[in-house]
């Protein structure tokens, strides 16, 4: 295992920051703040430009052919700037499923557009009163006609859909009725009901997706769980190696205020309390940046239980410890950190909607369990 990042990853970091900077500053955050897309076509077009929507794409099919670790690079750009686009849903999500699950018919219909950000996409696998537990899902899918080239409808209800509102596409999961397995269904959003939710952080697009009796385009044959748990443990890295930017940059801004701010004549980051409260969140930050990494390599190169194990064990580490960065950024700041006009506050819910990511660390902690015990 090579702890180094390669020149070219270097580039691309650099790249990505530059571009955001100059870009997508927080004022253009703010500006989105209720823009239910989450981005502006000029600078989706910036992104595609820099070639990162198709990271995970092979070659062979129009793309980059890296791997997540690569796409982590990009996420903690994304989030140190807590960008509110769709990159995560379409570029981790999306994208990879489309190339684990996909047949080559699949992959020259749907993953060209993707690569190219033509269009969006999001994956759509939970649903209402069930958690974070994807796995049988109620919504189902009936053959409509018969042989392999056959139509399907699906009918059901998804919630937490990431970047739901800007997409236009949703890959669905369903039980096939005919057998019992997963599957995964390509549905035109257009063509359903899709109802943006409301979330404490504006930077994190989610919706509600109904579906009746909604025609759709079957991804690949035979059961779909085991790529859509790599899916889903994709996304989860890719999360807390957003939330990992976040909270770096949360870090630097409550530095550069302690050096600053003062009281009784002194920096207040001469004070013990403050001092202990910026060491606390510089060993967070480090320690998920170290498992997230970890879990992005695994994802590369390890086989599929380490790789879920080190997912498991960066979002239950990360989904407290980055939040306990984000309250401790509010703490430094003092009364103005809660204020609207104050940046403080976009990094405090980017980290709050990650602590609930998955279930939250106890769903987490409870999966790493079984790891461990089976």
């Amino acid at each position: 295992m090579n702890f180094e990042f390669s020149a070219e990853q270097e580039q691309l970091r650099a790249s990505v920051r530059g571009f955001l900077d100059a870009r997508a500053s927080l004022r253009y955050v703010r500006d989105l703040w209720d823009d239910p897309r989450g981005t502006t076509p000029e600078l989706w077009a910036g992104l595609v430009e820099l070639g990162v929507t198709a990271l995970l794409v092979p070659e062979e099919l129009g793309g980059v052919g890296g791997g997540m670790v690569d796409v982590a690079v990009v996420c903690e750009e994304l989030g140190r700037a807590v960008n509110p686009g769709p990159y995560e849903a379409t570029a981790v999500g999306a994208a990879g499923l489309l190339v684990d699950v996909g047949t080559s018919d699949d992959h020259a219909v749907l993953l060209p557009a993707i690569a190219d950000g033509s269009r969006i996409g999001t994956v759509a696998l939970l649903e209402p009163g069930r958690r974070s537990h994807w796995r049988a899902p109620e919504t189902t899918a009936v053959a409509d006609g018969d042989g392999p080239e056959c139509g399907w409808i699906v009918s059901g209800a998804k919630v937490h859909v990431p970047s739901l509102s800007g997409a236009d596409v949703a890959l669905v999961t369903a039980t096939v009725n005919d057998s019992g397995e997963l599957g995964v269904f390509a549905i035109e959003t257009r063509e359903a009901h899709v109802e943006p939710t409301a979330s404490v952080d504006g930077t994190r697009r989610e919706g509600t997706l109904t579906l009746d009796r909604i025609p759709a385009r079957r991804i690949g044959t035979g059961d779909a769980t085991d790529a859509v748990a790599q899916t889903v443990d994709r996304l989860h890295t890719a999360a807390v190696v957003d939330g990992v930017g976040a909270a770096a940059r949360a870090l630097e801004i409550s530095v550069e205020y302690a050096q600053a701010r003062k009281q009784f004549d002194s920096p207040i980051g001469a004070f013990q309390a403050v001092q202990h409260l910026c060491a606390d969140m510089l060993r967070n930050v480090e320690l998920a940046r170290a498992a997230a990494y970890y879990a992005c390599w695994a994802l590369d190169a390890a086989d599929r239980t380490e790789a879920h194990r080190a997912t498991t064990m960066a979002l239950a580490f990360a989904g407290d410890g980055l939040y306990e960065v984000g309250a401790n950024t509010i703490q430094v700041h003092g009364g103005v950190g809660y204020t609207w006009e104050h940046d403080a506050h976009l990094f405090y819910k980017r980290l709050l909607t990650l602590q609930g990511l998955g279930g939250g660390s106890t769903d987490q902690l409870e999966e790493l369990a079984t790891i461990v015990l089976d």
